[in-house]
């Protein structure tokens, strides 16, 4: 059996549908899993149509009625989007709290073990807030909803991994948590997640907060009191962790080989380096050429997009569906792994 990927429709109003659609034209996903989306039928019928394809979607109530095959979009039905008050490219208190329903339902489904493992498109944080949820992001309400109390993103552009100790807060509290502890528990958790997917010796590069690894202390003292000591008490445990490295250089070093995976202080220091490998500017616009996000530490399977719900291009049917793509073959390929699939 491959195995099932409950994707999870996004908010409404932004282009998770369209790009779901796009991703599911595919046969190739069909021959790696069983996509099953997880958000509104009549929604996900005008992605269809805006989208210029053949596909037919089939409304289900129940995982056990999905067809799982190529040419059929399964959607299991949460019936929660009221077209008549839908406005894409326009988040609302619907579109909020409806996306909170979809990651929900597949959180319990892989929780039961129905599917193997969740793919999400983009939500926005400005309609969570609509819908009165103070979650900053998916990660944070995955956390919540698994009970998860230690966990980290992870950004993967081909060979690049970049997990963050701090990520969705101001700089200045980011600086404020650069603490040993925190630094340890994420390092383990990347040696822990590269060695579940058959990395068996990770070597984990650790980044500088500061210019030049704090120049001796010149620059800032988190380097000598924080990140050295998490560096060396992940080595005595056993871990190839390495570090601090000037986050300037460390990323080249990585993509050259020399490491498995950084772990970067902050969210911009671990989102530039994949956001340059993953956009290419095409005529007149940024298009994604690749990069997925993934929540390590959870009890179930999670990746998804690296990006967010671009909702200046929802609706038009020009949305670019390669980071969908990779997400779910990625997490096709961890249900495998893991031995999680029937």
């Amino acid at each position: 059996m491959k195995p099932i990927i409950g994707i999870t429709m996004g908010d409404a109003a932004g282009i998770g549908s369209e790009i779901i659609v796009k991703a599911l034209a595919l046969k190739e996903i069909y021959e790696c899993c069983q996509p099953l989306v997880i958000g509104d039928g009549n929604v996900m019928k005008i992605a269809a149509r805006i989208s210029e394809t053949n596909l037919k979607i089939n409304p289900i109530l129940e995982v056990s009625k999905a067809k799982f095959g190529y040419g059929i979009i399964d959607v299991l039905d949460q019936k929660n989007i009221d077209l008549q008050n839908l406005r894409m490219g326009f988040t609302s208190e619907m579109t909020g709290k409806a996306s909170v329903d979809y990651i929900k339902k597949a959180v319990n489904l892989s929780m039961e073990g129905i599917i193997h493992a969740i793919c999400t498109a983009p939500i926005s944080k400005e309609a969570l807030n609509k819908a009165g949820y103070s979650y900053s992001g998916h990660t944070e309400l995955l956390a919540h909803l698994t009970k998860t109390k230690n966990y980290a993103m992870m950004l993967v552009h081909g060979s690049l991994r970049v997990v963050h100790v701090t990520t969705h807060i101001s700089l200045k509290e980011a600086c404020n948590r650069i603490k040993a502890g925190r630094i340890v528990r994420v390092i383990e958790l990347t040696d822990n997640a590269l060695r579940e997917w058959g990395i068996e010796k990770p070597r984990i590069a650790v980044a500088s907060l500061n210019p030049h690894s704090g120049e001796g202390g010149l620059f800032g003292l988190e380097e000598k009191e924080e990140i050295e000591p998490a560096v060396k008490e992940t080595r005595r445990m056993g871990i190839l962790a390495e570090g601090p490295f000037p986050a300037d250089t460390v990323y080249a070093k990585a993509r050259g080989g020399a490491f498995d995976a950084v772990v970067a202080m902050y969210h911009d220091q671990g989102h530039i380096p994949i956001k340059i490998l993953g956009l290419e500017w095409i005529g007149k616009e940024w298009v994604k050429v690749g990069g997925i996000n993934v929540t390590i530490g959870l009890p179930i399977i999670r990746t998804s997009v690296d990006h967010g719900t671009a909702l200046i291009k929802a609706g038009k049917g020009k949305a670019n569906p390669q980071s969908m793509i990779e997400a779910i073959k990625f997490a096709a390929r961890l249900a495998g792994n893991s031995g999680k699939k029937d």
